[in-house]
């Protein structure tokens, strides 16, 4: 995927506090996520930032790897959208709907993009670090 244009979520996006802080943390609700991201789900309902939340996901060991990948194409910005390709959010889901595999709260939930975002690395390239040499080599992932 591309990186992808910047922009701000749409008026009718239903995130609540979520959508006044989407530079890399937010305070609003994130409910529907259950299991292994209840802990992550909690951090961003006290306003952790999302990167901390991303720590409870991914291994730490990954994670410099992860945070490459996720700023080069969204720039931790939960709405952020290709206007070319129609990639959608923190790891540039396309079509965006795939994420929904993670959650029916996939397009305001930053803790849903985040779980979806590792699973698909580590499906794809193996892991974050797969997922990042590939990113260097390709400028997508």
């Amino acid at each position: 995927m591309v990186a992808a244009s910047v922009l701000a979520p749409t008026a009718d996006a239903d995130c609540g506090p979520a959508c006044a802080d989407i530079s890399g943390s937010a305070s609003g609700s994130a409910s529907g996520s259950t299991g292994s991201s209840g802990s992550a789900t909690m951090g961003l309902m006290l306003g952790l930032p999302m990167k901390t939340v991303a720590l409870t996901i991914v291994p730490a060991p990954q994670f410099p790897s992860f945070d490459n990948v996720i700023t080069h194409e969204s720039s931790w910005n939960p709405f952020a959208t290709n206007p070319e390709s129609g990639a959608y959010g923190l790891g540039q889901a396309l079509p965006p709907e795939r994420m929904a595999s993670h959650g029916v709260d996939w397009m305001v939930n930053p803790v849903t993009q985040i779980r979806w975002a590792y699973d698909y690395m580590v499906e794809r390239y193996g892991s974050p670090d797969g997922a990042w040499a590939f990113w260097q080599s390709h400028h997508w992932y």
